[in-house]
């Protein structure tokens, strides 16, 4: 978003102005609550095509009735339409707001600091959005709801050149309770990491609201891998690990969680997730940190660049 961008006489340094990254922001979060992203609706629709075509395929869970999975993935897309076409909240739950800050090493954002323009951002996107206030002030003593859905979780990430990306993830809690990490031996495979995945979903069942989509964060330390699994979810589901093995690796998690025979909304079927993304960072010689990050099928996001 070049537009509104200023260039200071004989400075190499790119400014871009406060209210302008506030502008983008406040759309994008008012967006991401009510618009489900086009990738997850393609998805979501394949599913409910496959999952009419083998409604008593193997996997599906005892006592399953016929045709139930396929009921709820219809009620999820109509429910998609209409939060759309109404500008409602596509789910009550409007979570707790992640933020990811890639900020150029060669980039400044004029007027009050970037961490508040976020924070003012986000406030004013879920009043004005009517959307539900989920955060509680202290985690332990006493749980008060702070009224403004604030504060956010930030990373701040410095990268090279000009450029500043602000990517938020409206996290519900009903799939977060059952993310996990775990830290693996150094000596494990991959297979060990397939396992921690399954396990995860294993204990999550229908609880987490499926079809989900999985966030993999391998390496780094613990709080690293957790962090790096919440980028993960960030992509666009067509968007497949670079590197050949973990691209393969992603695509045999999804067929083994799938092949748990969870379904949508726990109702039995093959459709228990609709994607798998994994995102890597260099560990320690004697660990292997492996955190997932467990998303309803309600992804919602929302990606600002300039």
């Amino acid at each position: 978003m070049s537009s509104g961008d200023r260039q200071p006489a004989g400075s190499h340094v790119r400014t871009i102005p406060g209210e302008a990254v506030y502008r983008e922001l406040y759309a994008g979060i008012r967006e991401m609550n009510v618009v489900l992203p086009a990738d997850v609706l393609a998805a979501l629709t394949a599913a409910r095509a496959h999952d009419r075509a083998e409604s008593r395929a193997p996997g599906v869970a005892p006592g399953a009735a016929p045709g139930a999975a396929c009921f709820e993935l219809d009620s999820i897309i109509e429910n998609a339409q209409i939060a759309r076409s109404e500008n409602l909240p596509m789910c009550q739950d409007t979570g707790l707001v992640l933020v990811f800050v890639e900020q150029g090493h060669d980039v400044r954002v004029a007027g009050d600091p970037l961490d508040v323009v976020i924070r003012r951002a986000i406030g004013d996107a879920y009043h004005d959005g009517k959307f539900r206030a989920s955060v509680v002030g202290d985690p332990l003593n006493g749980r008060k709801n702070t009224g403004t859905n604030l504060p956010p979780v930030i990373y701040f990430d410095a990268v090279p050149g000009s450029g500043l990306t602000i990517s938020c993830l409206s996290k519900g809690f009903g799939s977060e309770n059952y993310s996990r990490t775990f830290m693996l031996k150094p000596t494990q495979t991959k297979d060990a990491v397939i396992e921690a995945v399954l396990e995860t979903m294993k204990a999550a069942g229908g609880n987490c609201c499926p079809p989900v989509i999985l966030g993999i964060g391998i390496g780094g330390t613990m709080d690293w891998a957790a962090k790096i699994s919440k980028k993960a979810l960030l992509r666009d589901l067509t968007d497949h690990h670079p590197d050949p093995f973990y691209r393969e690796l992603e695509a045999e998690i999804l067929a083994a969680v799938n092949a748990l025979g969870i379904g949508a909304g726990g109702l039995g079927g093959p459709s228990t997730a609709l994607g798998v993304h994994i995102e890597t960072y260099p560990t320690h010689i004697a660990g292997l940190p492996v955190a997932v990050s467990v998303n309803c099928w309600a992804e919602r996001k929302a990606v600002v660049k300039w």
